[in-house]
């Protein structure tokens, strides 16, 4: 009986692979390289005839899954993508398999599968529609997945792992900011995610890009394509599931079809032949049966025009017998060029540093030969310290923080970082050329200066020394903080919330959150504590941005502050998952002090729907009544550039202090506002964001501000005597 059986498959994998053979007659299948890649690309293009909607009442991609995934097992269900358990655990979202007809309808039931986008649509580029069949229809990169692990793996990029799919340890800048997980799509997964992302590479082109998905190198590949997706493709053979889909899509007698394949299915050596990397299966036996040969080992390996950071290799030319191909070189074992010359330069080393450099040969079918014996060679000493870093101004000073920018300083070698002192202390090293001081108190002089430094240590001299004044805020243009903008996208979940700080003081986030009243109706759910984050307080003139998880529209991933976690936990990142009729309400110790949204309103009543909502520049204060038309200003779906500022005019409001005093010349050509009073003044001149720049008393007799360190823009000059204060705005040209 297993004779008979073992018989049985050899002639079905015989079968497949003359069947699937001949659908790349017309290729050229001894080209390589992007030769290669072109060829596959005009195949699969050419045979995708049927293009399928993603919801619709004729074949769509639901129709095309049910069929391509079916379980064997079980002709009733689909396979689940990173699924691995039979459902003898309490956890339904590691379940294997899924009845068809519990395809997702939007019921909620946590038993219902859905179609994961193997490439997420937003990591393409430009951002893949589903109501547009083609990259986001194409059913050779959608499966069958449980609709809850299909949430928590969101969009994110995968990385490498082991085991079961989870999050990876590989991390990257993305929804969670710059150490954002990967995910890891399991070991019974992980082939599968890879072929199918090359193939939508190849069909494509830069609008899928494997470096947009993947965390991983493409150093050694001669275009997009990364590490991590070739070595999935050797570590995980082709399963019985995506041989079937490629065998039902073809067929376009069946009722989803597309009539195309995916290359790399058929024969994941393709890749290798295209990108290089450690040889995949060859399924069609037709690249490694026909040549076992390795080239000969490269020998004389020399070093030369050794630097601080470079040393020259060089070697003799390997012999094969048919050709050779390039050559691999290793630093202290480590891959590190690909050349197809005999002579390399290997950069970016460390000085004063011994390194273990060795060769191997390889051939066009990728026989490789065994290393050559590792030469050492020590880089030259560095000892020369940086410059000095030059130019180094104090500015943007509030009431609990300020900020000090410099010019880069210049190095033999390269300038690493720069440690950065407070008050002659040792505050923190960063690689930037600017740094913020927070949490510092009001009425308080500080200085501060730079030090560069390189890789191995030296040090530059301390740059200039700059000193700067931190002056109580006052009372500012508002009592309270509150909402400045409202994102609700046409699709996806690059959803946002922005809240100003417009008192004049540093404001600490402990007790305020942030609740929604779900579709317009019931209570207020799902509280969000907004001082949970790395940020716990908002400086003056400043703004707080709240993303979704989800969100990867570069703008809102660079300018949050704080990220809502898309989980079970968190209702799926709720309330930062509004839909245009869910009111959203800010919220100070459990009161509710600001609102977006008419509170109430009901389900029909999309005040923002696929909207961007501006607080108007004239609102200085929280409002629990929604006023659309008085206070915010509605733009497009996908509105996301002014996300991170907010331009206010301070409202000039008449009181008795506006009769002892004359601004002039306003606008201002020059270096000095002058300000004839009656009575002594206590003056703050503010940015537009509400940054104070500087502050002065006048008098009768001392009436002249020097403002040559202002820019030309508008600013907010406000005026103080005892109990009674007014703004005015000023003008420099």
């Amino acid at each position: 009986m297993i004779k008979k059986i073992l018989f049985f498959t050899i002639y079905l994998i015989t079968f497949y692979s003359f069947s699937q053979e001949q659908y790349y007659n017309d290729v050229d299948l001894t080209l390589t390289g992007i030769e290669l890649k072109d060829e596959l690309a005009t195949k699969i293009i050419a045979t995708h005839t049927t293009v399928l909607e993603y919801t619709s009442s004729g074949p769509d991609v639901w129709d095309a899954t049910k069929a391509t995934d079916e379980y064997t097992t079980n002709t009733d269900e689909v396979v689940l993508f990173y699924g691995w358990e039979e459902g003898s655990d309490d956890d339904v979202t590691n379940d294997i398999s899924r009845d068809k007809d519990l395809q997702d309808s939007g019921s909620g039931d946590e038993f219902v599968w859905n179609r994961e986008h193997v490439f997420p649509k937003s990591l393409a580029d430009p951002v893949l529609d589903t109501d547009v069949p083609g990259p986001a229809t194409d059913s050779h990169h959608l499966r069958a997945a449980d609709r809850t692990r299909n949430s928590t793996r969101n969009n994110r990029k995968y990385g490498s792992g082991s085991g079961n799919s989870d999050f990876s340890t590989d991390t990257y800048s993305g929804s969670s900011g710059t150490n954002t997980p990967a995910w890891y799509p399991g070991d019974e997964w992980k082939g599968d995610a890879a072929r199918m992302i090359m193939y939508m590479y190849v069909r494509y082109g830069d609008v899928c890009l494997p470096s947009a998905v993947g965390v991983g190198s493409s150093e050694f590949t001669p275009d997009d394509m990364i590490d991590l997706f070739l070595q999935w493709n050797v570590e995980d053979p082709v399963s019985q599931i995506e041989m079937n889909r490629n065998t039902y899509h073809e067929d376009t007698s069946n009722y989803a079809a597309q009539g195309n394949r995916n290359p790399f299915i058929d024969n994941p050596y393709l890749a290798t032949r295209i990108w290089g990397g450690d040889s995949a299966e060859d399924l069609w036996g037709i690249y490694t049966g026909s040549d076992t040969e390795a080239p000969t080992v490269p020998m004389n390996i020399v070093l030369s025009n050794i630097t601080n950071t470079t040393i020259d290799v060089s070697w003799d030319a390997s012999t094969d017998n048919e050709s050779v191909a390039g050559y691999n070189v290793y630093v202290d074992g480590t891959l590190t060029k690909q050349v197809t010359t005999t002579s390399v330069t290997i950069e970016n080393l460390a000085s004063n540093t011994t390194y273990a450099f060795s060769v191997l040969a390889k051939d066009i079918i990728n026989n490789q030969s065994a290393l050559s014996t590792p030469v050492n060679g020590t880089t030259l000493a560095d000892n020369e310290a940086p410059t000095a870093p030059t130019n180094l101004v104090a500015s943007n000073a509030t009431d609990s923080s300020f900020k000090i920018t410099w010019d880069a300083a210049t190095d033999n070698v390269a300038v690493t970082e720069y440690d950065v002192y407070l008050d002659g202390a040792f505050n923190t090293t960063t690689t930037d050329l600017t740094y913020t001081f927070s949490g510092l108190t009001a009425d308080t002089s500080y200085s501060s200066y730079v030090i560069a430094k390189d890789a191995v240590g030296n040090e530059s001299t301390q740059s200039e020394t700059v000193t700067i004044d931190l002056v109580s805020g006052g009372t500012g243009a508002a009592s309270e903080l509150f909402f400045s903008e409202y994102v609700e996208p046409d699709g996806g979940n690059n959803k946002a919330l922005e809240i100003v700080n417009l008192t004049g003081a540093t404001v600490s986030l402990a007790g305020y959150s942030i609740k929604k009243q779900s579709n317009g109706a019931g209570d207020w759910i799902d509280e969000f504590d907004i001082s949970t984050g790395s940020v716990t307080s908002i400086v003056p003139g400043d703004v707080f941005v709240i993303i979704h998880e989800g969100a990867d529209d570069a703008t809102l991933v660079q300018e949050a502050d704080l990220t809502r976690e898309s989980s079970d936990d968190t209702n799926y990142a709720s309330p930062i998952n509004f839909n245009g009729n869910d009111p959203i309400g800010l919220f100070k110790n459990g009161v509710l002090i600001d609102i977006i949204g008419d509170l109430d309103g009901g389900s029909g009543n999309a005040f923002a729907l696929n909207t961007t909502l501006r607080r108007n520049s004239d609102v200085s204060s929280p409002n629990t009544t929604y006023d659309a038309q008085g206070e915010w200003t509605s733009y497009a779906a996908n509105t996301f550039e002014d996300i991170g500022q907010f331009t206010t005019t301070l409202s000039t409001k008449d009181n008795e202090l506006q009769d002892v005093f004359n601004l002039y010349p306003n606008p201002i050509d020059g270096e000095t506002l002058f300000i004839n009073t009656s009575e002594d003044l206590d003056i703050r001149i503010y940015s537009v964001l509400g940054e104070l720049l500087k502050t002065q008393k006048v008098s009768t007799f001392n009436n002249e501000i020097n403002i040559e360190n202002l820019n030309s823009g508008i600013y907010i000059i406000k005026l103080s005597s005892g109990s009674k204060s007014t703004s005015q705005k000023i003008i420099k040209l």
